[in-house]
């Protein structure tokens, strides 16, 4: 079993953006994604994460993030900020180019060893989250479901989402986590971060 080591975040710093998988680093390493529908506080995540302000940029128009982010947690882990899905506002065949690029990093990139997909506690797994908790599923990747914006409900109604999350994830059999998270209140972080250093560990060790 593998020790697991408590990673630094505070210490992730930004690699490169690229259009798709050709202009990435060499596939070598772990990398673990961050995805989620354009709305759902990604960006605000990661900072929290880090203890950073400007990590990833936050907007206040959703859809902004258009490239695949790369970031390096120390030699070998990464974090991976996908473009955001589902945001109507945007033109179609700029979408269509999101999710081009968006389907090749998940299918094809051999470092990928976790996902995180966020999604808000209000408004929790829509279609296209479904279809990433799916597809993560049907190539055993492990996935780590956060509740974003949890700040916006009574403590009642937090566990009420939680719960109903879990149980409607149960017909997918697959290695899912469903942990709440807010920004704003730092809730959440030491299970994220737990979760990280555990998926890191696990296959750095084996390196």
């Amino acid at each position: 079993m593998a020790t697991v080591r408590s990673l630094n975040y505070a210490k992730t710093h930004f690699v490169t953006s690229a259009p798709d998988i050709s202009h990435l680093p060499v596939d070598s390493g772990v990398e673990i994604a961050f995805a989620g529908r354009s709305n759902a506080g990604k960006s605000s995540a990661l900072n929290t994460l880090t203890h950073q302000k400007s990590l990833a940029r936050t907007s206040k128009m959703p859809g902004r993030t258009q490239l695949i982010n790369l970031f390096e947690v120390e030699d070998h882990c990464r974090i991976v900020d996908l473009p955001g899905y589902g945001y109507a506002e945007v033109p179609e065949a700029v979408k269509q180019k999101w999710q081009k690029s968006l389907g090749e990093y998940l299918q094809k990139r051999e470092s990928l060893k976790g996902l995180v997909v966020l999604m808000d506690i209000r408004h929790p797994l829509k279609d296209l989250d479904q279809q990433m908790i799916d597809w993560a599923v049907s190539v055993g990747l492990p996935v780590l479901l956060l509740l974003t914006k949890s700040d916006k409900l009574s403590s009642s109604a937090q566990k009420k989402q939680l719960n109903m999350v879990r149980e409607a994830i149960l017909p997918f059999q697959g290695d899912i986590t469903v942990e709440t998270f807010s920004s704003l209140k730092k809730q959440g972080v030491e299970q994220l971060k737990a979760k990280l250093d555990h998926w890191f560990s696990e296959v750095t060790s084996q390196a």
